[in-house]
């Protein structure tokens, strides 16, 4: 009995650290604090709130899901940028249009910012911190969620 009580103590423990380190990634980039509420989308969309609940879990795993994904086509453009090719933005784009619709009906104005930000500009040091931002966003929405799509994330990597 003791072991779990460690096990859900250190993970307790680890979910407050990834939120801390969240909110002030976002506080950084947004200059003020940010807090989401469900009561927007819960009365714009006529949807209860459990459910809105249930789909910005959805979303945060969705969202810390494509981040690997953004951080994987960001370094294959900066490899081509190195060699001096041409980039080609548009799958990159793409992804964030997709992202940046679930944002937008859920009602989520931080990450709406950030994916616009993904969608329009071209400096690519630019784009990897707000692939870190948005992340942030995600994680700040649910840290218990997120800690845990990470670890799943951690774990499918190892096979």
């Amino acid at each position: 009995m003791l072991m779990k009580e460690e096990r859900r103590q250190k993970k307790n423990l680890a979910v407050r650290s990834l939120a801390a380190k969240a909110i002030s990634v976002c506080n950084a980039f947004f200059k003020e604090e940010y807090r989401y509420d469900d009561a927007e989308a819960v009365d714009e969309l006529g949807l209860d709130e459990e459910l809105i609940h249930q789909l910005i879990e959805d979303y945060v795993a969705q969202i810390i899901k494509s981040v690997m994904l953004f951080e994987n086509l960001l370094y294959d453009m900066q490899s081509k940028v190195d060699v001096k090719e041409e980039v080609d933005y548009t799958e990159f784009r793409e992804l964030a249009h997709k992202n940046l619709g679930v944002a937008r009906n859920l009602r989520i104005k931080d990450s709406e910012i950030v994916l616009n930000d993904l969608m329009k500009q071209d400096d690519l040091e630019y784009l990897f911190k707000c692939i870190e931002v948005l992340r942030a966003c995600a994680i700040r929405l649910s840290p218990e969620c997120a800690y845990n799509t990470i670890k799943i994330i951690e774990i499918k990597s190892t096979f």
